[in-house]
């Protein structure tokens, strides 16, 4: 994979690595690098980004993937290849990045309401009136604050009205609210309303049948102010977006229905996953479509690597991996095999072993008393929520294939964080 991104400045250019030790053999192998070290797998990830792509063209379907995820250009180049209708950011540095890496459409999936970014976007548009952005707004403040940095002669922002959830994040609580907002985005040059949008993860964590319900009716509470907002949408093409990575099958069932139904015009739905490039082996596995047998089949493509540095009692050994390494904030690691001198020993020696506790730099790994793993061994992490694995990373060897004892490391992937 071509990994150089669009820039005058060859920003996105890779890097390479401090750490690319070469064997006898001319190639790259991961036992050459130090742990802690996370790893993508490249064909697995490549196939996510396919199943995911193609699971949404057969629905009719647009899919922006979250970027904020990877934060890596050279993924994004691959999604928007293999289909993706934009990329999806959440903040303005996370959409300098993309500007930089030569995104053409991003979605900015928030208010945006910060002076200079908005005076940085409206400029940006100026200069190139093709570079589209959409963002969210839920009030008439909100409103006032993007048409306070308008100069008057650069082309509007394009908006979609946020739908929220009580006592949740942004958006508007109400059909009413919505209207007001709708209404004021309608009376500004300086932004154009082109739908509306929401994020159903708010509403739940759950996946049981009451949590799932809950989903269900948040987004037909989105739909019915979609329908309620149809004479004043400014274009042609209106969109309806929603969609994590936990429910995209529900928002497929509820949205999917609209798709090219707006009086007048056509009506994009569009999906905004993010961990499915990845998927995870925590909790993902338990609320993500495919755990109830809806969705594609994705299949866990990182994982971070950890050295035994401690046995200093019979059920505990401590590992080089913590907090700083791996994402923990959705559940811990999961202990999945073990290599000793380049060779897998058992699946057996981690019978009944558990994560129980991270440090900054120290995993606790509960074993059975009669555990055979020594000090030196290397444990192969699964992580549960892949994003805050990626944010550790600067830098993250890719590797053909994460079930051999010594991978060969293909490539690089940047993250820009």
């Amino acid at each position: 994979m071509d990994t150089t991104m669009t820039s005058e400045s060859n920003e996105f250019a890779p890097k390479g690595s401090p750490f690319e030790p070469v064997g006898a053999d001319g190639v790259v192998r991961l036992s050459a690098f130090s742990t802690p070290i996370a790893t993508l797998a490249g064909d697995r990830m490549a196939g996510n980004i396919r199943a995911m792509a193609q699971w949404c063209g057969d629905r009719g379907l647009l899919l922006s993937p979250h970027g904020k995820t990877t934060m890596a250009p050279s993924i994004w180049e691959q999604q928007l290849a293999a289909g993706a209708w934009a990329i999806t950011v959440a903040n303005p540095a996370q959409l300098r990045v993309a500007r930089r890496a030569g995104i053409r459409r991003v979605i900015v999936a928030n208010e945006f309401v910060d002076p200079t970014a908005l005076r940085w976007v409206y400029a940006q548009h100026a200069a190139d009136p093709d570079w589209r952005v959409i963002c969210w707004v839920d009030s008439v403040a909100g409103v006032e604050a993007m048409a306070a940095q308008h100069d008057g002669t650069a082309p509007p922002i394009d908006v979609c009205i946020e739908v929220g959830a009580l006592d949740a994040r942004g958006g508007v609580r109400s059909e009413d609210e919505a209207r007001r907002v709708a209404e004021a985005v309608a009376a500004t040059p300086a932004v154009r309303l082109v739908g509306v949008a929401g994020y159903e993860g708010v509403v739940t964590h759950g996946a049981d049948a009451a949590g799932l319900a809950e989903v269900s009716g948040y987004l037909r509470r989105l739909v019915s102010i979609h329908r309620r907002l149809a004479d004043l949408y400014e274009t042609d093409e209106v969109l309806i977006s929603a969609g994590g990575s936990a429910y995209f099958d529900l928002v497929a069932a509820e949205l999917g229905p609209e798709a090219g139904t707006q009086a007048g015009s056509s009506t994009l739905v569009v999906l905004r996953p993010g961990v499915y490039v990845t998927y995870d082996d925590g909790i993902y596995t338990q609320i993500a479509p495919q755990a109830r047998g809806a969705g594609p089949q994705l299949v866990a493509a990182m994982h971070v690597w950890g050295r035994v540095l401690s046995r200093p009692q019979p059920d505990l050994a401590l590992l080089d991996v913590g907090r700083r390494d791996i994402s923990a904030d959705e559940g811990m690691p999961v202990p999945q095999r073990v290599n000793r001198n380049g060779t897998w020993r058992p699946d057996t020696a981690l019978n009944g072993a558990a994560v129980i506790d991270l440090n900054d730099q120290h995993t606790y790994l509960r074993l059975a008393p009669n555990s055979p793993i020594e000090v030196g061994d290397v444990v192969r992490l699964g992580l549960s929520h892949p994003c805050t694995t990626f944010d550790k990373w600067s830098t993250i060897p890719v590797i053909d294939d994460p079930d051999i004892p010594d991978p060969r490391v293909t490539e690089f992937i940047e993250t820009y964080f």
